[in-house]
């Protein structure tokens, strides 16, 4: 047992005074305004970048930049092989800033964009794709990085290449995520195969297959899809019948993460589990606590506020 998991993990435990838990996130669903909410908040963990007057996206963006912080802070405490799991386990953030910086140098007109999330040591290859000024020159960046080369440097092809990247990624560097990542690359691939009817790149489709299985990505139609699923990923899709209801399984897989990282951060030992617990519990309560925005913007809406899901989410 060294000195650093000690560190790492008793900062892992203290960190899940961070979240807001269900009762504090359902005040801020039940609030009467977006404003009310964010009163709320300035009281709360999230404070640092939450500021009156917000517009939704706004205040949804500065509690992801708030776990952000608090995934940074836990990764500094970390052993090598600690900070490595916090890393996996923070991409979308990367893979965020990536895509709005595909945004900015396709646009047309000079429209704001928001400030890419500050990563900091979480970084993967942000400081090599900052600076592309091109979608052929992003993809190449890409490519010669751990993220791979994506198939293609459309918009649609970066970022689902980069999320089977990322899950193929954590499944193989973080066995205690490896179950997470399998069944967000199936609600990934399900999505963009079987809803929007958009084929993945022939890379992102072998990377997918990893985790997945061969069938499973060359299935014709959703239900032999769902099928050809390891039974453990299958187990999600259990009661979606239909291709269009996929978006009702994230919130069951929100539900499973949070979960298994309530068990993870119980466990005794000094390693990587407790940490990749506190990943998962922070990340969990962030993207509730953004859905409660949501229902708070629309003048409150405590009866469902669980089940709300937001888009743009690195969580």
């Amino acid at each position: 047992m060294g000195a650093g998991w000690v560190a790492g993990v008793t900062r892992a435990r203290a960190l899940r005074t961070r979240c807001l838990g269900a009762e504090g996130i359902g005040e801020v669903a039940a609030s009467r305004s977006l404003d009310d909410a964010l009163r709320r908040l300035a009281a709360t963990p999230y404070r640092h970048d939450v500021s009156p007057g917000a517009a939704p996206a706004e205040a949804q963006r500065a509690v992801s930049a708030a776990l952000l912080w608090h995934l940074r802070v836990l990764a500094g405490w970390q052993p090598p092989v600690g900070a490595q799991a916090v890393r996996a386990l923070s991409a979308g953030f990367e893979i965020s800033n990536t895509e709005h910086h595909l945004r900015e140098i396709t646009a047309d007109t000079e429209r704001a964009h928001p400030p890419p999330y500050r990563v900091g040591s979480l970084a993967i290859a942000w400081t090599r794709l900052a600076p592309t000024r091109t979608p052929s020159e992003l993809r190449t960046a890409l490519a010669a990085s751990d993220w791979g080369d994506p198939g293609g440097d459309s918009p649609a092809a970066v970022a689902t290449g980069m999320r089977v990247s990322a899950a193929v990624r954590l499944a193989t560097t973080v066995p205690d995520a490896a179950r997470w990542a399998a069944t967000r690359l199936a609600l990934l691939f399900g999505r963009e195969v079987f809803v929007v009817g958009r084929r993945l790149p022939d890379v992102s489709v072998r990377r997918a297959a990893r985790l997945l299985g061969p069938r499973a990505v060359g299935a014709q139609s959703y239900a032999d899809f769902r099928q050809a699923l390891p039974a453990e990923t299958r187990r999600l899709l259990e009661e979606v019948d239909e291709a269009a209801d996929l978006w009702r399984a994230e919130a069951r897989w929100w539900d499973a993460v949070e979960q298994d990282g309530r068990q993870l951060l119980r466990r005794s030992s000094f390693g990587p589990a407790p940490v990749v617990g506190a990943v998962a519990l922070l990340s969990a309560d962030a993207w509730r606590t953004r859905g409660a925005l949501e229902l708070a913007a629309r003048g409150g809406g405590p009866a469902d506020w669980q089940t709300v899901g937001v888009p743009d989410d690195p969580g």
